[in-house]
Formats: structure tokens, sequence, C-alpha cells
């Protein structure tokens, strides 16, 4: 009986996890030895070469304060003398009791046994009077016994440096040792997991990408081939519910198609009409009109433009979203298409006495783009500024080359109210629409940015905003320049 998924991943996974749990044990024993070597030279050899040196110096310490109360007889030298042989016996004592080694025990009893002999030396010193009371034979014995404890304990300090040398060499015999051990379980490890890991893979994945390849069918819009795949038990309601998928949105893409058609014609048709018959009554055929008649046919013109507008802009994005609208992109001069957008809103401009700047480099500028959907950006983006423009502003359109990504940079700025912080990541959202410092939302319907960024995007360029409240917006976006034409 074939093992399902779920138990060649548990059986793989188990594996390879007491393969790691071998390798981890072998290591972690000889990080445990290599430690106890270390904490045998912090806790005892190297303190106890300390302690030695400390008692040396002491012992010199004591010398310098005998020898100067000899000579003076000062009782301020004798009390050194005293508290430093104080020292010298508590520091003693701890090295005596932290002293293991037969070899060690027997040097620092040689050295305790000749310090006493120091100090009855040194008392017997105390009961003569004047420097001329203490002979040469008093130095000579005193300078034999001092010279007898230096060597003893400097014999006690090689003997803890031979025994350093002799655990740092076994540390590096066994670090060297575990290295090899560790590495060579590790690639066997490795090659044993990589190996496990291929096969429960392989046995999961084959399956998966012939359904993947399926989903990307789907993706594409064929919906009518049904899922035929010979998939593990696991997977067999997943190909089941492909195929129920694929039916829905077999049925989903007939009604979208028939929704499409059925809007297109239901609402352009009758808003063409009207704008038609509104143009006719401008034009005063059917007879004359006043001022007032005058103005409210144009707002009925321009509200008619604008839906029609509207609900072209609404039917590409529903065509850029399903993956369905289609770009006829050529070498076209963007500067040119500039031009042409900034001619369709100069009455706009006008009538709200607003100046539109052009900022252009000298040369042409040809761009792999489908022009009449460039323009169609460049409109939105034009009448954005305009909308949010104060009477008696400026807006600019500037086009700028970027050397570097071989790309031009066009962006358009206004002198409008800003956008808020809070807004800016979502303004390229569909049917995002900000709000004013007042707490109102912006007139719009929040499809002219959404529309650029798509269209942008699909001509491989990129799009960003930059605002600071009550100083203005920047739109800008990014196009890569035809290679046959840059230098034009």
């Amino acid at each position: 009986m074939r093992l399902s998924i779920f138990w060649r991943l548990v059986l793989s996974s188990l594996a390879i996890v007491a393969l790691m749990a071998v390798v981890n044990l072998y290591a972690l024993l000889q990080v445990h030895q290599l430690t106890a070597l270390s904490t045998q030279l912090v806790s005892y050899h190297y303190p106890a070469i300390e302690n030695a040196q400390l008692l040396i110096n002491t012992l010199y310490s004591q010398l310098r304060s005998e020898k100067q109360y000899l000579a003076v007889r000062d009782p301020v030298f004798l009390e050194n003398f005293k508290e430093e042989g104080d020292q010298f016996r508590q520091i003693f004592a701890k090295v005596q009791a932290q002293e293991s080694s037969a070899e060690g025990r027997k040097l620092l009893g040689d050295v305790l046994k000749l310090y006493e002999d120091y100090q009855v030396l040194f008392r017997n010193s105390l009961h003569r009077r004047g420097r001329s009371a203490v002979g040469s034979g008093h130095e000579r014995r005193r300078e034999r016994l001092v010279d007898d404890i230096t060597a003893r304990l400097q014999t006690y300090i090689d003997l803890h440096e031979i025994k350093i040398g002799g655990v740092l060499s076994d540390a590096r015999t066994r670090a060297t040792h575990a290295e090899e051990i560790t590495s060579e379980l590790g690639v066997v490890t490795l090659l044993l997991a990589l190996a496990l890991a291929g096969l429960a893979s392989y046995s999961i994945l084959r399956p998966l990408r012939r359904l993947q390849e399926q989903f990307r069918q789907i993706g594409q819009g064929n919906f009518s081939e049904p899922l035929d795949i010979s998939a593990p038990r696991d997977l067999r309601s997943l190909v089941d519910t492909a195929n129920w998928m694929r039916t829905k949105l077999q049925e989903l893409d007939d009604m979208k198609s028939e929704f499409l058609a059925h809007i297109s014609h239901e609402l352009r048709t009758p808003l063409a009409s009207m704008r038609e018959g509104t143009h006719l009554l401008l034009d005063q055929i059917p007879g004359p009109l006043n001022n007032e008649q005058r103005q409210i046919l144009r707002i009925m013109d321009d509200s008619s433009q604008r839906l029609i507008r509207l609900i072209s802009t609404l039917l590409d994005l529903s065509k850029m979203e399903a993956g369905m609208m289609e770009y006829q992109i050529v070498p076209s001069e963007l500067k040119r298409a500039a031009e042409s957008s900034i001619k369709k809103v100069r009455l706009l401009a006008e009538g709200k006495h607003i100046q539109i700047l052009s900022e252009f480099p000298p040369q042409q500028l040809w761009v792999p783009m489908d022009g009449a959907r460039i323009e169609q950006v460049l409109d939105n983006l034009l009448s954005n500024a305009l909308k949010f423009s104060p009477t008696g502003g400026t807006v600019t359109l500037r086009l700028e080359v970027d050397d570097e990504r071989n790309a031009v940079v066009l962006s358009v700025s206004d002198g409008g109210p800003g956008i808020p912080s809070e807004d800016l990541p979502h303004v390229f959202d569909r049917f995002y629409q900000g709000k004013q410092l007042g707490g109102s939302k912006l007139a719009g319907s929040g499809l002219g940015l959404a529309f650029a960024k798509k269209v942008v995007e699909a001509h491989g360029g990129q799009i960003g905003i930059e605002s600071e409240v009550g100083k203005g917006t920047t739109v800008y976006f990014l196009l890569p320049l035809a290679p046959a034409r840059q230098d034009s």
C-alpha cells in the first residue's frame, strides 16, 4: 500500500531529525569535554600560577620591610612585616587548599617549612640591638632561605605551566578530531537528508506541478479542458476542487463577457445619444437659446462626457484585471503625446486661470508605448492637477531623461492642498478617495490613478507620488527609452 503524503513527510522528517540528532549529540559531547578542560585551566591552573606569583611578590615585600626595620628599628616597618606575613599565609593557605597533585603538595610543604625557618630567623634578630648586632651570617642565611622559597615557588609555577601545555595540547587534539568527525557526519547527514528530501519532494511535487500547469491554463482563460491528473489520495480532493473551480470560472467568464457587452450597449450608446442631442441644442439648430439655457446644456454636456469617460475607464480596468487588455506598443515620441494632452485641458485651465508650464528636453524622446493609453494617463494626471490647483495657480508637466536607467521620467506637479501621509499608500487603489483637511471626501471616482498605474506597469514602467500637505502634489512615472532611437 502506497504511503500518503502525510506519512511520507513524517517519515522523511523523522529520518532527517534522527541523523541531525546523532551529529548534535556527538558535537555536544565534544563541547562538554572541551568545556571541562577549559574549566580546569580557568579554575585550577591559572589561579595557582597567579597566586604563586603573588606569594613571591609578597615574600620580597616582606624582605624589604625586614631590612628597613633592622636598619632603623622603626615600628612602622615591623608592622608592615607582620601584615605582609599574614597576607603570605592567607594566600598560601588558599593555594594549598586548591592543590590536588602530590608533586605540587610536596613543593608547597617545602615552601611552608622554609618560610617558617625564615620567620624564626627574623624573630631571633629582634633580640639584637643595632645594625652591627645582626651579622653577615644572618644575612647570608636569610638570603639563602628567600632564594630557596622563591626557587620552589618558581618550580611550582613551572609545574602548572607544563600541565597547562598538556591540557591545551589535549584540547587541540580533541578539537581537531571532533572537527573531522563532525564534518564527516555532517556531510553524510546532508547527503542522506538531501536524498530523502528529494525522494519525498519528487513524489509530492510531480502531481503538484501538473496541477500547477493546469491552474496556469485556467489563469490564461482556458476553462474548457477538465483536469485529469493521477495523484495520491491526499491530492485527489484538490483536483476535484480545481475541476469545480474551472466550471465556476467558465460560468463567471461567460457572465462577465455578457455583462461587458450589455453595459457597453446599454450605457454608452444612450449617453452618446444624449451628448449628441446636447450638442445640437448648443448649436441652436432647434432654436435660439438664452444664457441660462446655454449654461445648463454645457453642464449637461460636461457631465455626460465625464460619465462616458468614467464608464470607459471602468471597463478598461475590468479588462486589465482580467488580463484581456490589448496594447499596441510601438516606438512613439513622448513629447508629442504630452503636448497633445496639454492641448486637451488648456480650455479647462484657462477657465480656472491656471497656467500650465511644460519643461521638456530639446531632443526627441522615443518610447515603446501605446500612444492612446499613455495619453489617457497624462489626461488623468493633468485633470487631477487642475482639479486640485487653486485659481490662479500653476501646473507643471516635466520630462527628464534618466541616463543611468536609460529611461524617461514624466512628472505632473500642482500647488494644491496636498495629500495627507496616511492616504499616500492608498492613492493608487481602485475607488480609493482621500479626505480633505476638513474631513470631507475629495471629489472624483478614484479610478484615474488606478488606471494610470495599470497602464504604466503594463509598459514596464514605474509610477509614484510625492505630496506635502499645504504645498502640493507631484505624480511621476518612468518609462524605458526605445533602444533604437534613444540618441535621436
